[in-house]
Parts: structure tokens; C-alpha cells; sequence
């Protein structure tokens, strides 16, 4: 057990007692002659005394020894306990957000009832959302994109660095044959597309890596896209000199914040390389600066890239932040399975603040006036590969308007699956100075809410089930208005 833990429990276990004999820290330095500041950096978890001070304590504090000495916690400090056992502070690179880990255990040492108390709060928030550590880490990743507008300026440096060392002209489309020869040549990987078929329970993996030979399990399945992608994130492995790393795609499940991380550098560096920020900005600009919203111009704009609609809507959060101001917009990705009424958000990032939608976990039903949903019930019903859409959503909830678009595809590894990907921009007068066709009167308008749960719109044919939690609000105003109005009847 680390020495770290040992001195802060006993710290904790000191202070605690300390506190409920109603002892200052002068008060305990008089009892046994220990000077103050000595005492407050064992509580702080700085210091572990000699057993020689032990004894001194256990006496003042009228407590057996072996009750100071022991790291079990009672129930109100276990929590804290819990939390610093798992090392939970130590997977997560609190220096990416500015913070120490020091400064944790100097705010847990100061308060340690109080932040037993979030923390059991936290604990038991997850648990009635069933957060999986998994689902920890990637909250904490999306913060931590969030917090940078999405765009890391050192990644895609490295991208263009590494397209002139290995003379990749990235004014053409990139083709997975270029990648496949680098990856051969300078990497030593073997790329086996057969192995995987022969088991039916890998099925949703697109690759396995197998590192202590360097080989490259490729599902027969994946179109030029995927691979291409799949082939960049493996350079970028290599490249980026990535070692704590994931080794399927998709991931199955992480070990560490680490690889959470590393994921998204190796995944950002593959965005980066297959679509070039500088091409980008050039088309974006260019099809901005249309009168009036061009279908078929911004399909053929994906379509310029050797990408999926999903990585080309990732990349736009990349790029517009930075090269176009658009800081406020939001990224969703929606799973539908046919012949479900269900939709699921899988996947959400909003720069700058908390754009609306955000994703529910209260099992409620999203709007069906979202593009991202409508384009979902549309390519289930025709049964196309790609169907796009565009919309102005009008919030009633808060007031905001967004300019949406939405494409759906069919999954192409799960049969009667489908998946949405969305950008949303608020409008704004920054918007309508960068976007030419924003008040273009073609683009339809709706008025939307985010669950029909907590939906006022009053005459939407599209509603699932009735705004109950609006309902609930009601009673609860009515109830409070009536009880206010009774106090002053009897007040006067």
C-alpha cells in the first residue's frame, strides 16, 4: 500500500478525532509537545510520526494505538477512503486541467466531512445512472476537449509534419493503399483480413492489433473509408510514440484515463491527416459564401474526403472553433435500431458552454422534431445509404435557434442499425457575418423542445407521451402559489 494513503488516512483519523474531543491544534501541541505545524502536516498527510509520537497522541487523545494506527475508516470517512485506495486520482491527469494532486488532499484534509459528503453524493448519483468507470473517463475526456474548444494546435502540427516526411501530398485525397505501404515499410506490421471473419462473436470489431508481432486483424467488411481511418490512427500509434494504447476498434473497454487519452490523440491525428485543416477551411469558406443552402455542395464536400459523414462532422468541431470563431455549436451522435421507438444518444460535445440538447438519462423521449432524429426515421424507411438533412431548431426552452445538420447511415456492421451524426451552430450575429445563407427562407424551421417529458409545446402532433414533468411543475407552483396565498389571508 502506498506511503502516500498511510499518511493521509492516519491524517484524517487524527484530525477527526482531534475535532470531536473539541481540540484546537494548539490545544493537542500543549497536550503532548508537539509544535503546531508539525501537527498540522501529519493531519495534511505530509507527515507519518514515529511511533515514539504515536504513543504521545494515543495518550493525549485518550485512543488505543492500534485504533490510530489502523488504516480502516468509520463509515462517515469511509467513502474518502474508497476513493483514495482506487487511485482514481492518480488515473486521471488532473495536470490537463490545471490541477495538482496536492491540492486535492489539501482540500480533503481541511474539510474531510464535507468532502465525504460530496463524494458519497457523487458515489450515489452514479450509481442511480449506473456510470461505469468507462463512462467516468469518457466524461472526464469530453471536458477536457471541451475546455480546449476541441482543437489541438501541437497534433495537428505533427499531422502535417509527418505528410512531408513521408511525402503525402494532402492537397489529393488520401487513399488507404498509401497508408497500408507505410505501415508495412517503416512499422513492420502484417495486415491479416480473414482472421477475424472466422469468429461470429467479433462481429462489431472493425480491427484487433495484435503487438508482439505487429499484426493488423482487419474485418473483410470495412469500406475504404474505415480503413483508411483505421490505418492512420495506427501510424499515429507509432508516430505519436503512443504505448499505453488501445488495442480494437472500436474499444471494448479501458483499462486506464491513459488510454482514454491516447485514443483520442491517436484517433484526432488520423481526423487531422485524412482531412487536412488547410483543404478544409478552403471548402468550408468557399460553401459558406453560397446565397442560398446547396444540398448537393456540402455532400460533395464529404464526399472530397476519404472519410465517413461521422469523421467529416468531427473534424467540423475541429476547424470552426479556430478557423471560423463558431465556438458555439454542439456534436451529437443518435444509434436507432429498426422498428424501435427508441433513439439513443451515444455520443455528444458541446464547445464554449452547454449547448442544448443535452443527453437524458432519465430514459425520457427526445424530440422527434430533431433533424437528427427525423433523418434516422427517414433512411429506416427508404432504406438509403446516406440521408442528409438540414433544419433550423427553435428551443422553446430557453430561446436559442440552431442551424442543424444531421446526416444518417446505415451500420454497416450491424443489419437494421442505424446511426445519426450532428452539428449544431448557434445562431447568432457572429454566424450570420461567417454563414451567407443563414436566413435563407428554404431552410425549414421547427420548433423544438429536448423530451417530450419536459416538451410545452401544446400542439405537437409528434409527441410521444404527455409533458409529465411539466405537469408536475404546474401542481407544484399551483400548490405554492395557494399555500402563499393562505399565509397572507391569516397574516392580516
Amino acid at each position: 500500500m502506498e506511503e502516500e494513503y498511510i499518511r493521509l488516512i492516519f491524517g484524517l483519523k487524527l484530525k477527526q478525532v482531534r475535532t470531536e474531543k473539541n481540540l484546537s491544534l494548539f490545544g493537542l501541541s500543549k497536550l503532548t509537545g508537539l509544535s503546531k505545524s508539525y501537527l498540522n502536516e501529519i493531519e495534511k498527510g505530509k507527515k507519518y510520526p514515529k511511533t515514539d509520537k504515536i504513543l504521545l497522541l494515543s495518550e493525549a487523545l485518550d485512543i488505543p494505538y492500534d485504533q490510530l494506527v489502523s488504516i480502516k475508516l468509520d463509515k462517515n470517512l469511509a467513502p474518502l477512503g474508497e476513493i483514495l485506495q482506487s487511485k482514481i486520482l492518480k488515473e486521471i491527469p488532473l495536470n490537463l486541467f490545471g490541477i495538482q494532486e496536492n491540492d486535492l488532499i489539501d482540500i480533503i484534509a481541511e474539510a474531510p466531512a464535507k468532502v465525504n459528503a460530496f463524494i458519497s453524493t457523487i458515489i450515489k448519483i452514479a450509481q442511480n445512472y449506473n456510470l461505469s468507470r468507462e463512462s467516468f473517463f469518457l466524461a472526464s475526456l469530453r471536458s477536457y476537449q471541451e475546455a480546449h474548444n476541441n482543437y489541438f494546435k501541437d497534433i495537428e502540427e505533427l499531422a502535417v509534419k509527418f505528410a512531408e516526411a513521408y511525402q503525402i501530398n494532402l492537397e489529393k485525397t488520401l487513399s488507404s493503399s498509401e497508408l497500408e505501404e507505410i505501415l508495412k515499410e517503416e512499422y513492420g506490421y502484417t495486415i491479416n483480413e480473414t482472421e477475424l471473419d472466422k469468429y461470429k462473436e467479433l462481429d462489431n470489431l472493425r480491427c484487433v492489433f495484435i503487438p508482439k508481432n505487429k499484426i493488423l486483424l482487419l474485418d473483410g467488411l470495412v469500406d475504404e473509408a474505415q480503413r483508411t481511418f483505421i490505418y492512420a490512427k495506427e501510424i499515429a500509434y507509432n508516430y505519436l510514440n503512443i504505448k499505453e494504447r488501445l488495442y480494437t476498434f472500436p474499444w471494448i473497454q479501458f483499462k486506464s484515463f491513459d488510454e482514454v487519452l491516447n485514443n483520442f490523440y491517436a484517433s484526432y491525428f488520423a481526423g487531422a491527416l485524412v482531412i487536412p485543416r488547410k483543404t478544409l477551411t478552403r471548402e468550408l469558406k468557399s460553401f459558406f459564401n453560397h446565397a442560398e443552402f446547396d444540398n448537393s455542395a456540402f455532400l460533395k464536400m464529404i464526399e472530397g474526403f476519404n472519410a465517413s459523414p461521422e469523421s467529416f462532422y468531427q473534424r467540423l468541431t475541429n476547424i470552426l472553433p479556430v478557423d471560423f470563431n463558431l465556438k458555439n455549436l454542439f456534436f451529437l451522435r443518435f444509434t436507432h435500431k429498426s422498428k424501435s421507438n427508441r433513439f439513443h444518444l451515444k455520443k455528444e460535445l458541446h464547445i464554449t458552454h452547454q449547448q442544448s440538447p443535452q443527453a437524458n438519462e432519465l430514459n425520457e423521449h427526445y424530440c422527434r422534431r430533431w433533424v437528427s432524429i427525423k433523418t434516422l426515421q427517414e433512411i429506416e424507411k427508404t432504406n438509403q445509404q446516406h440521408v442528409f438533412d438540414v433544419q433550423i431548431s427553435d428551443y422553446v426552452t430557453n430561446g436559442n435557434k440552431y442551424l442543424v445538420l444531421s446526416s444518417a447511415t446505415q451500420d454497416p456492421f450491424k443489419k437494421g442499425y442505424y446511426r445519426s451524426i450532428s452539428i449544431g451552430f448557434l445562431i447568432s450575429a457572429n454566424l450570420k457575418q461567417k454563414v451567407n445563407f443563414i436566413d435563407n427562407e428554404h431552410i425549414e424551421t421547427k420548433r423544438v423542445g429536448v423530451t417530450c417529458e419536459t416538451c410545452p409545446i401544446t400542439d405537437c402532433k409528434e409527441r410521444m407521451v404527455p409533458p409529465v414533468q411539466i405537469e408536475k411543475q404546474l401542481r407544484y407552483q399551483k400548490t405554492a402559489e395557494l399555500v402563499e396565498r393562505l399565509i397572507l389571508k391569516y397574516s392580516s
